[in-house]
């Protein structure tokens, strides 16, 4: 057995970072940075107000006090997007303004609503304004030239909202990787009502869901029998037209466990037992230029092989930063109980946090690696080293596969 560390870089040296492609912004959601992002058009594009108030010269408000108000002349209204030109403060007078309407010509700063009286044609003030009182000047969030966006970042929902003040038609990034899928055995049907000795395949719909959650393009290869000619066929179809093939299943030591066998007659193939429990076995190889990752069958421990392995080279594929999950500390609200065998455990587990802000975890009551209804109720691995495992009290690291919630409530309670 090798150790986990050894198995994950052997699977990350598979392949390097995909090709890059033009795209629209609009499309970009999820995608990684080619080349950086520098502003041709200042933002914001002109001088405007951050508040609903009235524009005027800071100049006339200067004496204002409680005893001495200033009043000036109200004399138009100017709201977002209006067209400024030809709108002018003169000395003495203010101009009604809404958020984000442009800056007229004469004025130097605005008076907030909340700090003037109205009366008629008139605005009253009792305190000084500021010189660029909540102005928001042209350029203030990006400059011209500037380079707002570095290659290698991440496309989220805040930096599409940038592209898209910023006036981005075409952007590089790179290729969602198209990940080819396939599930092998003669036990796996999609029939229904299900024959004598079939299943349903769970694996594939996992993998294909898994495939797009990390950020590639899942491409359905189907179910393939235990049979070295059909999966020859069905794995050398997959790796002509995808960037990375996973199949699940025949990656073990039985006597139907072909999947192995076939992709090193088609290419090359590293045999692996990995020093963990759920996810031992493991197959890594190419079959032309295209990486392949041979998952285990059990479902459990597919999708656990494909956290350590898959997930990490789709990531890298896809041209991010980071690849891996990363890796918390947190409490053990109950006992991890495990018996020594050379392994490190990755125990299903369900982690939260409590009201004093601690992140805790306990074992889903459900650990067999055939028993997917024991993923599906969990959020974290936690990382078991070999031993007797980790008392109540104990810290351990985790590895956090699904949401994180807190404690329900109507409000943060900051």
């Amino acid at each position: 057995m090798i150790p986990l560390a050894e198995a994950q870089a052997a699977a990350l040296a598979l392949a390097g970072v995909g090709p890059v492609v033009e795209v629209d912004p609009r499309e970009g959601l999820g995608l990684v940075l080619a080349a950086p992002i520098v502003v041709e058009h200042p933002l914001p594009p002109f001088d405007n107000t951050g508040m609903d108030g009235f524009a005027l010269r800071s100049a006339d408000t200067a004496e204002a006090s409680p005893q001495h108000p200033c009043r000036l002349t109200i004399v138009g209204t100017l709201a977002a997007g209006d067209d400024p030109t030809g709108v002018e403060v003169p000395r003495g007078a203010a101009l009604r303004i809404m958020t984000g309407a442009p800056l007229p010509a004469g004025a130097d700063a605005i008076a907030i609503v909340e700090d003037v009286q109205v009366e008629g044609s008139t605005v009253i003030l009792t305190a000084p304004v500021p010189l660029g009182a909540h102005v928001r000047r042209r350029g203030s969030d990006a400059a011209v030239g500037e380079r707002i966006l570095s290659e290698g970042t991440l496309i989220t929902p805040a930096v599409h909202g940038l592209l898209a003040s910023l006036g981005v038609r075409t952007l590089f990034a790179y290729r969602r990787p198209r990940v080819a899928v396939l599930s092998t055995g003669n036990e796996l049907t999609d029939e229904e009502p299900l024959p004598p000795g079939k299943i349903h395949d769970s694996n594939r719909p996992v993998l294909l869901a898994l495939v797009a959650q990390a950020g590639g393009v899942p491409i359905d290869h189907g179910v393939v029998d235990d049979d070295p000619e059909q999966l020859r066929a069905a794995l050398s179809t997959a790796a002509a037209h995808s960037d990375l093939v996973l199949s699940s299943g025949g990656v073990s030591v039985g006597d139907y466990d072909y999947t192995k066998r076939v992709i090193d007659e088609l290419g090359e193939l590293r045999w692996l037992q990995v020093a963990i429990k759920p996810a031992k076995p493991l197959a890594l190889g190419h079959i032309g230029t295209t990486p392949v990752i041979g998952l285990p069958g059990n479902p459990v421990s597919s999708v656990v092989s494909f956290e350590l392995f898959a997930r990490p080279l789709i990531r890298k594929l896809l041209g991010a930063r980071r690849w891996h999950r990363p890796l918390l500390r947190a409490r053990c609200g109950a006992p991890f109980e495990r018996r020594p065998d050379g392994k490190l455990h990755l125990i299903r587990s369900q982690a939260s946090v409590s009201r004093d802000g601690e992140l805790v975890v306990e074992p889903y009551r459900l650990q067999g690696s055939h028993v997917l209804s024991g993923l599906a109720g969990a959020n974290a691995l936690a990382l078991i080293p070999d031993g007797d495992g980790a008392p109540a009290g104990s810290t351990v690291s985790i590895l956090l596969i699904g949401e994180l919630d807190g404690q329900d409530g109507p409000s943060l309670g900051v």
